[in-house]
């Protein structure tokens, strides 16, 4: 992958032409982005209660099932029978959004619960991607 290296900054007033130099980056996109290829699965983000850590509604999400879950790590679980992106609190048992408009969820022994994996990684298409359109 060739990157040119441009340093984007709010307010760019004009920069060097693109062909001036670029740089080979010796890794690929899957080599930079997932950790642990044969535990990780991609998802999309619905909804706006992951606004506050930065994952916005139709944001690809990145999920390791390899990782073990920490406190305050943002995980997507099945919860009785919905796959849900949240912050974990193990220690009060708690799914927790990231958007004020959204109340805590208790973890019940009742409940069903299974943490799918951990979010390592966010992504934002500002262009809509062929490949998610159908999804």
């Amino acid at each position: 992958m060739k990157i040119i290296p441009i340093a984007a900054r709010a307010g760019v007033t004009g920069f060097e032409s693109p062909a001036a130099e670029y740089s080979q980056l010796t890794l690929s996109m899957d080599e930079l982005l997932i950790e642990h290829p044969s535990a990780t699965f991609i998802g999309l983000a619905q909804g706006d209660s992951m606004q506050d850590v930065g994952i916005f509604d139709g944001d690809v999400i990145i999920v390791d099932r390899h990782e073990t879950a920490r406190n305050g790590d943002v995980i997507v679980a099945n919860f009785n029978g919905e796959f849900v992106c949240k912050i974990i609190d193990t220690q009060r048992r708690l799914l927790l959004s990231s958007n004020q408009l959204y109340q805590a969820v208790v973890i019940h022994e009742y409940d069903e619960f299974s943490i799918e994996g951990v979010v390592t990684r966010s992504i934002r298409c500002h262009r809509q991607s062929p490949l998610l359109v159908n999804l």
